[in-house]
């Protein structure tokens, strides 16, 4: 499989950084997103703009999904204008977004016998690391698919790793993320306590970094950015944890400590967000 041009569909936080990547790699990209200012900004880098994700499912070889919420992924696949409308047989449709497994397995059954072909991709490392190259993505689905855009993912990707099915790289993440949100709720209350304490918090995580306590969010200081998609990780977490009756005390306490922490720092939470 030869693949020349790669749409992405989510231009947001994600997808302008991916297509910039993708376009310096040597890929003719289009893009598509609702919003004009998002569509704007990837032209800047180089992305060229199409109406639709079944225009830029029309002109593509692999198309990236790294839109925010499963319902916009159900929009962006399965709409009127969506990428099934116009994908031909051996397109490869690339999961980036964070959904629960169940609807990863859910939307691979859907599309059984439509001549599309998944990888689920999701990324960890943050936004940054999207920006600037050196994200982690947490591959599932036909090694054989994998192989094939491993020069697509490695134009924005430092390290992939195959874990099996397509759906597998959901639950990478889903797990990923669980651990994530745990250490930023326990560094945000350990450095409270260590400044009631009267220790300079500052001071105390250049120690910390250094030290048995190390964490991706305490190195990159997590607990001082809006950390808007914890909930919505927590819920997924949580609801397919139910379905295998599985006991998960810490996850359910690490979402209400997020939404504390969220609360605290004037954070939206949902419910709360400006409409």
């Amino acid at each position: 499989m030869t693949i020349r041009t790669v749409g992405v569909l989510g231009l947001g936080a994600m997808g302008r950084p991916m297509g910039r990547h993708l376009v310096t790699g040597g890929f003719d990209v289009v893009g598509y997103d609702p919003s004009a200012e998002s569509v704007r900004r990837a032209e800047e880098v180089g992305v060229r703009g199409l109406a639709s994700p079944k225009e830029v499912a029309q002109e593509s070889d692999v198309v990236l999904i790294v839109v925010g919420f499963e319902e916009q992924v159900e929009s962006a696949v399965f709409g009127d204008d969506g990428l099934l409308a116009g994908a031909r047989p051996g397109l490869v449709l690339g999961l980036g977004s964070t959904v629960s497994p169940t609807y990863a397995r859910d939307l691979a059954a859907r599309l059984q016998g439509s001549g599309i072909d998944l990888l689920d991709m999701p990324v960890t490392r943050s936004d940054r690391a999207v920006e600037s190259g050196t994200a982690l993505v947490l591959a599932g689905g036909d090694p054989a698919v994998l192989d094939a855009c491993r020069p697509v993912l490695a134009t924005f990707a430092t390290d992939v790793f195959a874990l099996g099915e397509f759906g597998s790289g959901q639950v990478a993440k889903m797990v990923n993320n669980m651990i994530l949100w745990a250490c930023v709720a326990a560094n945000d209350e350990g450095l409270r306590l260590a400044e009631e304490l009267g220790v300079d918090p500052d001071r105390l995580r250049e120690a910390l970094v250094v030290s048995s306590a190390a964490n991706f969010a305490l190195i990159e200081r997590a607990d001082e950015r809006p950390v808007p998609w914890a909930e919505k990780d927590m819920v997924i977490a949580q609801q397919e944890a139910d379905k295998l009756r599985f006991a998960m005390p810490v996850g359910g306490l690490v979402k209400e400590a997020v939404k504390a922490f969220k609360l605290r720092k004037g954070y939206p939470t949902p419910g709360t967000e400006p409409r």
